[in-house]
C-alpha cells in the first residue's frame, strides 16, 4: 500500500463521523517501509494521531531498526518531534521518550528530556529519575549511575522508589562493584523500600557469574529470610555459580530442588548444567544432559552449540559435532563461522572427507544465510 493511500485511510477520520483509525494498517505500513526515510516522514505524520501515540510497540520497533542501522539523527528528528504534543506534559510520556532514548544508547538525549520536564509544567518523581538512570544503564554509561543517584533526589526533593534502586544495583553489578550494590540494597531497606525478586535476582546473577559463590550464597539467604521465592533465573544464577565452582553433583541436586518445588527448569537451566560438566571435562555426562533437553520437551538454543561443539571437537567427537552443526542448520541459528570451520577442520584431520564436504555444502546452500567454508582444495 502507498504512502498516500495509507495517509488518506488513517486521515479520513473527521469529529462528525467520530470514525478511528486503522491502527494495524498503520502498524503493518511502518513495519513493511524499507526505506528509513520515509519510515520517519510517516511516523512522524502518524504521530500527529492521538491513539498513534499510545502504542508503545510501534515507537520501539522504529527506534530499534533506526537504532540498528545507527541512523542517531532521524531518532532524535521523532523523538524531538514528540515534543509538539500535549503528551509531553505528562510525565508517563516523557518517561517513554527516556526509555526510548536509553534504548538507542543515546543518554545525553534522555537526560535533555529529563531536565526540560518542569519547563512543560511536568514533574519529577521516583517514576522519571528511575526513567532517567534505566536510560543510564541501557547506554552504558554505569559509572554514572551511581552518581546521578547520590545527587538528583537531594537536588530535587524526589524520593528514589523501588525501580530506581534496582537499577543502581544493576549498574554497580555490571561494574563488578559488588560491594556498593549490596551497600544500595541496605540503604534501600533502612529507607523502608523492601527489596523484590528482581533486586535479588540482579545481585544473584552477578555475583555468581564474577564466581563470588559465597557472597551470591549470603544474598540467596537474605532473599529466603525476605520470603522472595525464587524463579527459574535465580536458580539459573546459583546453577551458572555451580558451574564455575565446578560442583556439578550439586547443580543436580539443585535442579532436583527447582523441580521438586513447582519451578520449570528452562534450556538455560539445563545449559548451565552442562557448562558445569563441560569445566570437569565429563564428557558422557555433557552427552546426557544434552540428551535430557530433548526429553523435557524443551530444545536446545544457540548458545547450547556454541557451548557444545568446541567441547566435543576438543575431546575428539568430530562425528557428533558433525551432527550438532546438522542441528544448527536445521534449527536455524545464527552462529559465527568460525565454529562450523572448527568442525570442518577436525573433520578433514581425521579423514572423514565425506562428511566436511556436507558441512560445507550445507553452509554453502542453506536457506536462511550463506557461510564461506573451506575446504583443503578450496585453498
Amino acid at each position: 500500500m502507498s504512502f498516500s493511500r495509507i495517509l488518506r485511510r488513517a486521515f479520513s477520520t473527521s469529529v462528525e463521523s467520530n470514525s478511528r483509525p486503522n491502527m494495524k494498517s498503520i502498524a503493518r505500513d511502518l513495519y513493511e517501509e524499507h526505506s528509513l526515510k520515509r519510515l520517519v516522514q510517516k511516523f512522524k505524520k502518524f504521530s500527529e494521531l492521538e491513539r498513534f501515540r499510545t502504542k508503545t510497540g510501534i515507537y520501539k520497533n522504529t527506534v530499534h531498526r533506526l537504532a540498528s542501522a545507527k541512523c542517531y539523527n532521524w531518532i532524535e528528528e521523532i523523538l524531538e518531534d514528540q515534543k509538539n504534543y500535549k503528551d509531553i506534559s505528562k510525565e508517563g510520556f516523557s518517561v517513554r521518550l527516556m526509555h526510548l532514548y536509553g534504548r538507542a544508547g543515546m543518554f545525553e538525549h534522555a537526560q535533555k528530556v529529563f531536565d526540560e520536564m518542569p519547563d512543560r509544567n511536568c514533574e519529577r518523581t521516583g517514576l522519571s529519575l528511575g526513567a532517567l538512570l534505566g536510560a543510564c544503564v541501557s547506554s552504558k554509561k554505569f559509572g554514572l549511575v551511581g552518581e546521578l543517584f547520590e545527587e538528583l533526589p537531594k537536588k530535587l526533593s524526589i524520593e528514589p522508589d523501588l525501580v530506581s534502586y534496582n537499577t543502581v544495583i544493576k549498574a554497580f553489578c555490571e561494574m563488578g562493584s559488588f560491594d556498593s550494590a549490596v551497600s544500595v540494597l541496605e540503604k534501600m531497606e533502612k529507607k523502608g523500600v523492601e527489596p523484590n525478586l528482581i533486586t535479588f535476582n540482579t545481585l544473584l546473577n552477578g555475583l555468581y557469574r564474577k564466581g563470588k559463590f559465597p557472597d551470591g550464597e549470603k544474598i540467596w539467604e537474605r532473599m529466603e529470610k525476605k520470603n522472595v521465592v525464587p524463579d527459574v533465573m535465580s536458580y539459573n544464577a546459583k546453577l551458572r555459580g555451580l558451574a564455575l565452582e565446578k560442583k556439578s553433583k550439586e547443580s543436580v541436586q539443585l535442579f532436583e530442588e527447582m523441580k521438586s518445588k513447582g519451578v520449570k527448569p528452562d534450556t538455560l537451566s539445563f545449559n548451565a548444567v552442562i557448562k558445569g560438566y563441560m569445566n570437569e571435562g565429563n564428557l558422557e555426562e555433557v552427552k546426557r544432559w544434552y540428551n535430557e533437553i530433548e526429553k523435557s520437551a524443551l530444545a536446545p538454543d544457540r548458545k547450547t552449540f556454541e557451548m557444545l561443539i568446541p567441547f566435543v571437537c576438543e575431546k575428539g567427537e568430530v562425528e557428533l559435532a558433525f551432527e550438532l552443526c546438522k542441528e544448527i542448520f536445521e534449527r536455524k541459528f545464527l552462529v559465527d563461522v568460525s565454529l562450523l570451520q572448527l568442525v570442518v577442520d577436525g573433520l578433514v584431520k581425521e579423514s572423514k572427507m565425506e562428511e566436511a564436504k556436507k558441512l560445507e555444502q550445507l553452509g554453502k546452500f542453506n536457506k536462511y544465510r550463506r557461510y564461506s567454508l573451506k575446504l583443503p582444495s578450496d585453498e
